[in-house]
């Protein structure tokens, strides 16, 4: 698994017009899923993502989490995080899970972190055409790759 972890001041996803997802302060998380993915990787992953420190302290230092901060988040799914494009100029995405694979994990990886969290989490629609906005904060953005443990 792949993430894409943004610390926001407010985000949102957008679907046909319809906003199906909105929060203040906390993460945006676009996942990328590949075949490889496993239980492991999701209770990895989710226990980094929920730990992780990058919210300021009263001194101004990235040392509090998402859950220290009481914050909000939204997972996206994101194939084209496993986008390839190591030859010629259209990226193939063949790491990424087909839906038949990537769905059940995806479902799996939200009620892990869910249940991990200890509140509601908020999400896009897999395989939707989503809009997506969001104000970074800081602007913090990490990348996480389950295979690398980083």
């Amino acid at each position: 698994m792949k993430v894409v972890i943004q610390r926001v001041s407010e985000a949102s996803v957008t679907i046909e017009g319809s906003k199906v997802a909105n929060i203040g302060l906390g993460l945006l998380i676009l996942l990328g899923i590949e075949e490889a993915d496993t239980k492991e990787d999701i209770e990895w992953l989710t226990s980094k993502i929920i730990n992780l420190r990058i919210f300021n302290d009263e001194n101004g230092v990235m040392n509090r989490s998402v859950k220290d901060e009481n914050g909000d988040v939204i997972i996206v799914s994101q194939f084209t995080l496993h986008a390839s494009t190591k030859k010629g100029n259209r990226p193939s995405y063949i790491k990424a899970a087909k839906p038949d694979i990537a769905i059940p994990l995806y479902e799996t990886f939200l009620k892990h972190f869910e249940i991990e969290f200890g509140k509601p989490i908020q999400t896009g629609q897999f395989g939707a055409d989503m809009k997506v906005a969001l104000i970074n904060d800081g602007p913090v953005t990490i990348l996480m790759d389950t295979k690398n443990k980083e």
